[in-house]
Parts: C-alpha cells; structure tokens; sequence
C-alpha cells in the first residue's frame, strides 16, 4: 500500500465553508493545510467577495448616491457568491464573474 500524505480535510469540504461568512472564511483558511489548490482558489474567490460586500456597505452610508451604486453592486456579488458555492459543490475551479480572474492575483499568498 502506497503511502501518500492526503489532506486533514476535505477541499471541496474547504472550498464550501470559505463562502460561509467571515468566520466560515477563516475556519477554512486554517482548515487548508496542507494547502490544496482547489480550496485555496475558493477562499481567494470569497476575500474577493467579502471585500465587494464590505465596500458596498461603506458607499451606502452616502444618502441617495451610495445606494444607487451599492444595491447593484451587492446585488452582483450575491450573484457571484451563489456562482461560487455551486462552483464549490461541484468540485470546480470557476471563478466569480467580472472579478474573479483580479481576485485570483490579488489574493495570491492564500
């Protein structure tokens, strides 16, 4: 019997927590070690989402014009986040529409 060094969790296990809130970002970010390329693409995907939904709300605090660019933009990223826990269900590496390719070099070191 071949022994290879399997990872303590499952990725795609990984991959789903990262888009389960802040705190599910974190549990999974300790949970990737060793590090799998699978979850740790999701969790750039989701600090890339965090960080949308974040900035969203900041902008909303301007009256009228703040919600006029926050709705849609958080309308956007609720879309991309139910893309990326499909993706993450399914075992797959998709990024998130529009800035999922940024979020991927932007997040690198994760």
């Amino acid at each position: 019997m071949e022994n290879q060094q399997r990872p303590a969790t499952d990725p795609k296990i990984v991959s789903i927590i990262a888009y389960l809130t802040i705190i599910g970002w974190i549990i999974a970010l300790f949970l990737n070690n060793p590090k799998s390329t699978l979850a740790s693409f999701h969790i750039r995907q989701s600090l890339g989402l965090i960080l949308v939904f974040v900035a969203a709300n900041v902008v909303m605090a301007f009256p009228v014009i703040g919600w006029i660019v926050a709705v849609p933009v958080i309308l956007g990223a609720f879309i991309g986040w139910v893309i990326g826990i499909i993706s993450a269900l399914n075992g797959e590496m998709r990024p998130v529409p529009f800035l999922g390719e940024t979020f991927q070099d932007w997040f690198d070191g994760f």
